[in-house]
Parts: C-alpha cells; sequence; structure tokens
C-alpha cells in the first residue's frame, strides 16, 4: 500500500472500532447487527473526512503565516 490517508478516514479502522463496541453495546440494550454495523462505519468515515476537511479548511484561514518549505 503506498496510498497513505489519516487512520480515521480507513473505513476497517472504524468497523474494527464499532466491533468492539457491538458487544459492550449489547450488554447496555442496544443490539446492532452486521449490518447496521456497516452503515455506521461507512457513516463515521464520511464524518470524519468532512470533519477533517473542515478543520484543515479553517486552520487555513486562520493561520498567521504561510505555508513554505
Amino acid at each position: 500500500m503506498l496510498d497513505l490517508k489519516p487512520w480515521y478516514q480507513s473505513k476497517t479502522v472504524w468497523g474494527a472500532l464499532i466491533a468492539i463496541a457491538a458487544p459492550l453495546l449489547g450488554r447496555a440494550g442496544l443490539e446492532v447487527g452486521g449490518a447496521e454495523q456497516a452503515e455506521i462505519a461507512d457513516a463515521l468515515t464520511t464524518l470524519a473526512g468532512t470533519v477533517g476537511g473542515l478543520l484543515a479548511l479553517y486552520g487555513r484561514l486562520t493561520a498567521t503565516k504561510g505555508v513554505g518549505g
């Protein structure tokens, strides 16, 4: 794998976190099935990418110094 991305944009990472959380949620009375886990992972990946992009844009717009080598 040569293309790198932040961890929060990885469906695998979100899927693993949800898979870890699902049994805990089940103990609390909230059942999360496989289809719901996939939907949640997709939604969180989209949300994380959006938030990351917005934070990057905000950071660039509010920066007091330019970007240089």
